[in-house]
C-alpha cells in the first residue's frame, strides 16, 4: 500500500502563519513565563491578521513581531498588520489549572527511523529543510524565494515518488529550477529510479501573501506524523505550553518514544482525552506493536501511567516548556529533531 505524507519550506503559506504565531508565544515566555496565550494569525494578499485571548502581565508590539518573522524567513513585500488580542475571558480564566477545551491528542513513535518517525515524513521534512538551506547559504541559488512544499510517497517503507513545489525568481527558467533540484536536493537525498515531479504546473513565482492566504494551525499533520496516523483535534500552534493541546501531544509523543527507545516495540501509539476544567486526562490507552506480537496490539497503558504524569503542570515541569523555543519547532515538523526536551533520550525519561 502506498502512502504518502508532505512537509513544506519555510515560507509556505500557512506556515509563515504558524511561525508568527509561535514567535508571539515565544516572546510572551520571555517576557512572562506565566503568560496564558491562545492566539490564531492569518495571511492574505498582503495583509495579516491576529486574534485570540492572552493573560499575561506582558505588553509589546505584536505586529512588530510579525513583520519581523515575515522577513527573516526571506520575505521582501510589505504586510499589513491588523491586532485583535483580547483578555481571557472569566469563564476561560477558572479553568486556567486545567484543560480549557475539550482536546484528544495522540502520539506516536516508530523504530523505522532513528528519528523515531516514518520513513517518508522523515524525507520530506529534510528535503524541505535542504531547498531552504540551498536558498540561504548558497549564492548560486539566490534565485530560490521561500515558498513551497514536497509530497513524499512511499511504498513498503522504500519512497517511490516525491513532488517539489519551489518558488523562485522571474529571472531563472523553468527548466533551470527543475535541473537545479534534481542534482543538488533529489539525487542527492533520495537518488534515482523514482518517479518525480518538481513544479509540475511550470512557473512558480507568485507566493505566500502576495497571491495566496494562509492560517494557524492547518498542517497540523505536518508538524506532528505526517497524517498516518490519527493526530486528533489538538492545534498546538499559538498555544502557551500550559494548554494540553501542546503538553499533551509533547508528553504522548515522549512516552510513544519512550517504548520504542527501550526496545519494548517496534511502533507505539498514545491516545489521552481531555475535558474542560480538568488538568488529567479522563483517558489514557497505550498500544505498541513488536515483531514478537506478530501484528497483535499490546496494552502498555499502566505501565506509561506509571511513568508518565500527564497533568498539564506536570508535564511543564518534567520537560521544562516555559522556554521560548516553539517558533523554531513550527517549520519541518515538531517531533523527530535534537534540542527539543520532548525528544530527549531514554535515560533522561526514566
Amino acid at each position: 500500500m502506498k502512502k504518502t505524507v508532505e512537509s513544506t519550506l519555510q515560507g509556505q503559506s500557512d506556515k509563515v502563519c504558524d511561525q508568527i504565531a509561535d514567535a508571539i508565544v515565544d516572546e510572551y515566555l520571555r517576557r512572562d513565563p506565566e503568560a496564558r496565550v491562545d492566539v490564531n494569525v492569518m495571511g492574505s494578499h498582503g495583509m495579516v491578521m491576529i486574534g485570540g485571548e492572552v493573560t499575561s502581565t506582558a505588553d509589546f508590539d505584536v505586529g512588530a513581531i510579525a513583520k519581523k518573522v515575515y522577513t527573516e524567513i526571506g520575505y521582501t513585500d510589505e504586510i499589513e498588520v491588523f491586532t485583535n488580542i483580547e483578555e481571557q475571558s472569566p469563564e476561560m480564566k477558572r479553568a486556567l489549572h486545567g484543560s480549557q477545551d475539550t482536546v484528544v491528542i495522540n502520539g506516536y513513535a516508530t523504530h523505522e527511523t532513528r528519528e523515531r518517525l516514518p520513513r517518508g515524513l522523515v524525507f520530506a521534512h529534510n528535503i524541505a529543510r535542504r531547498i531552504d538551506d540551498l536558498r540561504k547559504m548558497d549564492p548560486s541559488f539566490s534565485w530560490l524565494r521561500p515558498d513551497g512544499k514536497v509530497q513524499i510517497m512511499t511504498e513498503k517503507d522504500q519512497v517511490v515518488g516525491v513532488t517539489i513545489l519551489a518558488s523562485h525568481h522571474l529571472n531563472i527558467k523553468d527548466q533551470e529550477v527543475k535541473t537545479a533540484i534534481l542534482e543538488r536536493v533529489v539525487v542527492p537525498l533520495l537518488g534515482e529510479g523514482i518517479q518525480i515531479f518538481i513544479n509540475p504546473i511550470g512557473v512558480f513565482t507568485d507566493v505566500c501573501f502576495r497571491s495566496d492566504s494562509g492560517v494557524s494551525g492547518h498542517k497540523t499533520h505536518v508538524d506532528t506524523y505526517g497524517g498516518l496516523i490519527p493526530h486528533g483535534d489538538a492545534v498546538m500552534i499559538g498555544k502557551d505550553p500550559r494548554r494540553v493541546e501542546r503538553a499533551g501531544a509533547y508528553m504522548a509523543r515522549a512516552a510513544a518514544k519512550y517504548l520504542v527507545d527501550q526496545d519494548l516495540v517496534q511502533s507505539a501509539m498514545v491516545q489521552a482525552v481531555y475535558t474542560l476544567g480538568r488538568s488529567e486526562p479522563i483517558h489514557l490507552h497505550v498500544v505498541g506493536m513488536g515483531e514478537k506480537s506478530r501484528g497483535s496490539k499490546i496494552d502498555f497503558t499502566n505501565l506509561i501511567k506509571q511513568q508518565f504524569d500527564f497533568r498539564s503542570e506536570a508535564i511543564v515541569e518534567r520537560l521544562g516548556l516555559l522556554k521560548p523555543i516553539y517558533q523554531s519547532a513550527a517549520v519541518y515538523g515538531s517531533f523527530g529533531r535534537e534540542g527539543f526536551p520532548w525528544e530527549s533520550q531514554k535515560e533522561d525519561l526514566t
